[in-house]
């Protein structure tokens, strides 16, 4: 190659590689803001997000806590928002995926689990709920709630002094817990103490909180025992007289004082004992 073309073969050479570090440069700087995106997409929602999507309508609620669970499935609190939000709606079949998916990643997880329990109650699934209960319990004994949904699975499989036993695990850990002292109650109720049923719900009526239904329960619990002006009394701070007299009525009719309990005539099997209609009727008020 001659002399004069020398300068030439270099500046072809530097343009070269010029325009080889402005294409890796601006491959370098396109991939950069394509991660940034990508990352930006994967997120969490900010905090302020979250809290406002909570406090929308159960279909906002659950499209916005779907798209969050979609960034992260493996995120145990976002599946646990996921699947509240789905069981708000109804969905309960798309709220236990979520869950049993979740768990498999995390095994024994006590919020998993409990939200897994509670699902299969709602299904009427209740050896697979306390199965769950008692993995919260093993995996968390600290946790009242565990032990006190344990004693509503038990209850709904007609086990009332195994599930009386745990809902005083339960309250030994918090004693003024209502919806311990209330389901304690009504266990004591569907097994017949109407003097222990009588004393839990007392209990449970004077817990800040304590609402209509519980009232109504205690009501039960002294009309059931015979004491009508007592039961009317009760049954009005929360009911109009007209309803609390009508209640009041409808027990007498039903009860005889001197036999209490094992006097309910309409409502009754042969042996003097409640029957499986009544008592589902009370089972269904249980509230793991």
């Amino acid at each position: 190659m001659s002399s004069a073309k020398k300068p030439f073969a270099g500046l072809a050479l530097a343009l070269a590689a010029v325009a080889s570090a402005c294409a890796s440069t601006g491959q370098s700087q396109a991939d950069k803001e394509l991660a940034q995106a990508v990352e930006a997409a994967l997120a969490p929602a900010p905090q302020a997000e979250r809290d406002a999507a909570n406090r929308a309508d159960p279909l906002t609620r659950a499209n916005f806590w779907s798209k969050e669970y979609q960034k992260d499935p493996q995120n145990i609190e976002t599946a646990l928002q996921f699947a509240d939000a789905l069981r708000a709606m109804g969905s309960q079949e798309r709220a236990l995926d979520v869950v049993t998916k979740t768990l498999v990643i995390h095994p024994g997880n006590p919020d998993l689990l409990m939200v897994n329990g509670r699902i299969r109650m709602a299904e009427g699934k209740y050896e697979a709920a306390r199965s769950s209960f008692e993995q919260v319990t093993r995996a968390a004994p600290e946790r009242a709630d565990g032990w006190a949904a344990l004693g509503t699975a038990f209850d709904q499989m007609e086990m009332h002094r195994q599930a009386q036993a745990n809902y005083q695990r339960a309250l030994a850990i918090e004693p003024s817990r209502m919806t311990t002292l209330t389901n304690y109650g009504l266990s004591l109720l569907l097994s017949g103490d109407l003097p222990g049923a009588e004393a839990q719900l007392r209990n449970a009526a004077a817990q800040p909180g304590a609402g209509s239904r519980v009232t109504e329960n205690l009501a039960l619990v002294i009309g059931l025992q015979g004491r009508f002006d007592e039961m009317k009394e009760v049954s009005t701070q929360n009911a109009p007289d007209r309803v609390a007299e009508q209640n009041a009525a409808l027990l007498r009719g039903l009860v005889q004082p001197a036999r209490s309990y094992d006097a309910l005539k309409g409502n009754s099997d042969t042996t003097g004992t409640t029957s499986p209609g009544a008592k589902r009727q009370l089972r269904g008020t249980l509230n793991p």
